[in-house]
């Protein structure tokens, strides 16, 4: 078997991603976004069970599906969904000194990352995972994506 496409351009995949976090958040550097994005993908995995956020990993380019596993508790209990401020405020609180994750922050790295997923796939997943996930990922403005 050769090598899938996804993992044969996994940089530039990751590289494109990075790009369009950081133009849709209107950050400055790489290593902001990267931070950010880590941030909201820590607190979307905080509210799923392990069995949960593979499930939802699987969907994920490679290189967020590795962001989104590293550093894992995974017996840590679920929490649950709260509003879109509290969870911002969890974003925000990841390497806080060094953190610049704007009051959009979740918003902003779902636009991105609605752009460089399977929507179909993306959203199968989420119609399995707990009350809220969806919600996590809405999209409001129909021109971000």
């Amino acid at each position: 078997m050769t090598i899938p496409m996804e993992f044969q351009h996994t940089s530039d995949a990751f590289e494109s991603f990075l790009a369009d976090a950081r133009d849709t958040s209107g950050l400055g550097t790489r290593n902001q976004t990267y931070t950010v994005v880590e941030g909201v993908l820590r607190t979307f995995r905080r509210r799923l069970d392990v069995h949960e956020a593979i499930r939802f990993a699987q969907v994920l380019p490679p290189v967020l599906r590795a962001i989104f596993v590293a550093d894992w508790d995974t017996t840590a209990a679920p929490v649950p969904f709260t509003d879109r401020e509290t969870m911002t405020d969890e974003v925000r609180a990841l390497r806080q000194h060094h953190n610049f994750a704007s009051g959009t922050a979740i918003t902003d790295v779902a636009t991105a990352l609605l752009r460089h997923v399977d929507r179909t796939a993306f959203d199968a997943v989420l119609a399995t995972l707990p009350p809220g996930a969806l919600a996590f990922w809405h999209v409001t403005d129909p021109e971000r994506t």
